[in-house]
């Protein structure tokens, strides 16, 4: 076994590290996911249109992608706790900060700290500690359970968010939800770890060396080209299909109810896409829910609106939600080893984020210009075609380097 898929050691026992990063992913994924709910209330009080709200949300993801690239770096070099109990503070304050914004600038200066905040305490960041503790066949499995936990908070968050909302008013609801990121830093702990130092052409790879040996390898490309594809889809979906369900004529508790139903149903689809990705080639798990969903949003925008199609769009896309996450993440590990696979991931990761951003923003833009948001929607059945062929021809194998290069024990 080479030291690229050796698990580096660890002072905390597994299943403690496996809990508290779950629970971490959880936390962090829920409210921001559940930001679509606040859509309606903040645009009707402050007389924006729905382009200015979603630029906030826009900015959020892709400030997230940018973060992700950053604080993958800082806990590559720093540590995992450090760099989660930073992100979650930044997150908070992005939270409060959107109750108090008054105008689109600072909203959106709220939604630049927020996509800082939730880059810093993802689960991006989670899944490179699990890599790192955990040997090589295991891995799409633990990035499974990860992601899994992600997709519960969005569930869990969903009717909570909806529910703070009616009782304590959006400004308040925002202020609850910021308090409890305070639970991340405390459940970092366990997390504390960092990489060793691995050997490159007989020296410690730097961040520059790992990055144009990534940038230079075709596989990697193609992931970064693909994962774009799954930000557009599910940040679209994330933040206007409430109010999608609203204008269709459908009551607003479908929207609450298909959010559960994606978290719920991605849960399945993420530990399902783990565990496929322990047996079958992982480019074939992508390519196939590419495809996937744009057969879905074909049927759901053909078939006449009601209680029933929205249930079934739900869960069948809360089966293919995330699911691209663990194959993504166990692809770059199995390309170039853990010692910057948050920073690597966080690239892939960037990708994503940059669909996100046009996937929000176009929606609301588009919306404002024609009342409809059908142009987004035919554009993700397109893309999803793009992605689900880009797929088909990664390498899944480690990079080519130099027989010289030696992996260092990790520490």
């Amino acid at each position: 076994m080479t030291g690229s898929e050796r698990p580096a050691g660890r002072h905390f026992p597994l299943w403690l590290i496996v809990v508290c990063g779950c629970l971490i992913a959880a936390i962090n994924f829920g409210p921001r996911s559940s930001m679509g709910f606040y859509l309606t209330p903040i645009t009707a009080e402050r007389g924006w249109g729905r382009e200015t709200f979603a630029l906030a949300m826009a900015w959020q993801n892709l400030l997230w992608g940018v973060g992700a690239m950053a604080f993958g770096a800082a806990a590559d070099r720093f540590g995992t706790a450090k760099t989660l109990a930073v992100g979650a503070v930044i997150y908070a304050i992005g939270i409060q900060w959107m109750s108090w914004a008054s105008t689109p600038l600072s909203f959106h200066l709220a939604g630049v700290m927020v996509g800082f905040g939730v880059a810093g305490s993802a689960f991006g960041i989670v899944m490179a500690a699990f890599g790192r503790v955990v040997t090589q066949e295991k891995r799409s499995l633990v990035f499974g359970f990860a992601t899994a936990a992600g997709s519960f908070g969005q569930f869990f968050f969903s009717p909570l968010t909806q529910g703070l909302i009616v009782n304590f008013g959006w400004h308040d609801s925002l202020t609850i939800l910021a308090a409890i990121m305070g639970l991340i830093p405390l459940l970092a702990i366990p997390l504390q770890g960092k990489p060793g130092a691995r050997m490159f052409h007989g020296h410690d790879q730097s961040i520059g060396e790992a990055l144009k040996e990534a940038l230079g390898h075709r596989s990697y490309v193609l992931l970064v080209a693909g994962f774009f594809v799954c930000g557009f889809q599910v940040a679209f979906i994330t933040t206007h299909f409430p109010a999608y369900l609203r204008d269709i004529g459908m009551e607003p508790k479908w929207g609450v109810i298909s959010l559960m139903l994606i978290g719920a149903f991605n849960v399945v689809g993420s530990l399902g896409s783990g565990i496929l990705g322990m047996r079958i080639p992982k480019r074939w798990i992508l390519s196939f829910i590419y495809f996937a969903r744009s057969v879905v949003f074909v049927l759901f925008l053909m078939a006449p609106a009601s209680p029933v199609t929205v249930v079934l769009f739900a869960a069948t896309m809360g089966i293919l939600w995330l699911s691209t996450v663990p194959p993504t993440n166990a692809l770059v590990a199995l390309m170039f080893g853990t010692r910057y696979l948050a920073m690597l991931g966080g690239l892939v990761f960037f990708s994503h984020q940059v669909g996100s951003f046009l996937g929000v923003w176009l929606g609301g833009a588009l919306y404002d210009l024609n009342k409809s948001y059908d142009p987004v929607w035919w554009m993700g059945v397109a893309l999803g075609i793009f992605a689900g062929l880009v797929h088909l021809p990664i390498r899944e194998r480690p990079v080519d380097r130099e027989p010289a290069a030696v992996a260092a024990p990790a520490e």
